[in-house]
């Protein structure tokens, strides 16, 4: 067996199923050139067992390879139409695994018989999945791997067993953002670390460190609206929190950021994070710990920073919603026109935060939401439109595709939480794919997220 080198990134098996009563050594040849291509693909590390499979004792013995990597998800190649015996066994011996099937392309006929039929495999192992209650599975037919179903093990690999924090707990009110962390623990393997503000607050902030990131604040931020007693504190929270999560080894931390903070710290933190969150810090305003989670997955499929913000006020003439948060998005994002600058425009003059329009562009936004016990997933491709700087903190608008009007009834009669993670690029397709993996429902589902539901 052999695999590519990519740490960080999940390990996926890849197989090839075959019949000797059809061109093996054709479909042979395919898959060697599969192997090339993904050898050299990022976005996955890839272990393959060379040798096609053709009887059942071949699955087993494959399975008994792939489980000593160990892989976490498996690519089943219809090298040929095969035995649907294998699929199965593969399935029993690695039973928490996704499963892509991918067929090939019939090569040319010339007469004779039919030389692959691998497009009917992937169905017959289609068909037996299904009927034994396994509709995770997903497919794929040509020559290529779905890069969305790749994306979406990423976010599910990023998801497992992250370590997230939280320090305080939710907004004064925000019931809406509680979670179940046994349930939590049980679907994703997380465990959440609880940790009070005073932690932070106690948190070590070397001197040279707050020197640094005064500096990269008057780089990032006009900072005239501030006092140089708050930019000093806005930078000596910047590396306490950089320390705390590092101390702690967070992957993401949700942050009780209000009502006490601004008056027991001196400044909010939104300003703080903004800086952080532009060097790929995940950091969830309000104490949010589902919107942390969904930061975690888009970043994993985007590969850029995401951000939380609120759906703030319908632009009908737009056929958009105004994104707007009160200044914490990654300051990286900035849309190079509107003033971007620190202010203190709430919580009596202590609310430091940073205010400045995001770029246009392709937009994805997601929230992974917790409800009756288990999570589901809203996820709508938006395109973020060049907007006029006429506000206070960070925003941008968004044009949906769908009404406006009706989306908002979907997302408030749904009971959707308050708040959307977004990132820049168009990965619905990916996320809903999560979701179909994680058995997830899709909150008013597209028709490529019904087919994701079975």
């Amino acid at each position: 067996m052999q695999s590519n080198e990519s740490p960080g990134l999940p390990d996926i098996g890849v197989v090839c199923l075959a019949r000797a009563t059809f061109e093996v050594a054709t479909a042979e040849a395919r898959y060697a050139e599969i192997r090339v291509r993904l050898r050299s693909a990022s976005g996955a590390r890839y272990h393959f067992v060379e040798e096609p499979l053709i009887e059942v004792e071949d699955a087993r013995r494959a399975a008994e390879q792939l489980r000593r990597v160990p892989v976490e998800a498996l690519v089943l190649i219809s090298g040929t139409f095969h035995l649907g015996h294998l699929a199965l066994e593969l399935r029993r011996a690695l039973p928490g695994c996704p499963l892509l099937l991918w067929g090939l392309d019939e090569p040319p006929h010339a007469g004779g018989k039919i030389r692959l039929n691998s497009v009917c495999g992937v169905n017959l192992d289609a068909s037996n999945l299904y009927k034994a209650g396994v509709r995770s599975y997903h497919h794929c037919i040509g020559d290529a791997i779905d890069p969305d179903w790749v994306a979406a093990i990423r976010a599910r690999e990023a998801l497992r067993g992250c370590r997230l924090g939280i320090v305080g707990h939710h907004a004064r009110g925000f019931y809406n953002l509680d979670v179940d962390e046994l349930g939590l623990h049980r679907e994703l393997g997380c465990l959440v670390r609880h940790h009070e503000l005073q932690a932070l607050y106690d948190a070590a902030a070397p001197a040279e460190e707050v020197a640094r990131r005064t500096e990269e604040l008057r780089d990032r931020f006009a900072v005239d609206g501030v006092t140089e007693a708050q930019l000093d504190r806005v930078a000596r929270l910047a590396v306490k929190v950089a320390g705390f999560c590092d101390e702690h080894r967070l992957d993401a931390l949700a942050l009780r950021c209000w009502p006490e903070f601004a008056a027991s710290y001196g400044v909010s933190p939104c300003a703080a994070m903004s800086l952080l969150q532009a060097e790929g810090r995940l950091l969830a305003c309000e104490g949010d710990l589902d919107g942390a989670l969904s930061m975690v997955a888009l970043r994993a499929v985007a590969g850029e920073p995401p951000f939380l913000a609120d759906l703030s006020q319908i632009q009908r003439e737009q056929n958009a919603v105004l994104l707007w948060h009160c200044g914490v998005a990654p300051c990286s994002l900035w849309d190079g026109e509107s003033r971007r600058s620190l202010d203190t425009y709430f919580a009596g003059g202590k609310g430091v935060t940073a205010d400045f329009v995001l770029r246009p562009g392709a937009m994805t936004l997601l929230r992974i939401d917790s409800c009756d016990g288990g999570r589901r997933l809203y996820c709508r491709d938006v395109e973020a439109l060049p907007t006029p700087q006429t506000l206070k903190g960070t925003y941008v608008s968004a044009r949906f595709e769908a009404d406006v009007e009706r989306e908002l009834e979907v997302v408030i009669r749904s009971g959707l939480a308050h708040h959307v993670a977004a990132a820049y690029g168009a990965h619905r397709r990916a996320l809903e794919l999560l979701a179909r993996v994680q058995g997830w429902p899709v909150i008013a589902p597209s028709p490529q997220a019904e087919l994701a539901q079975g």
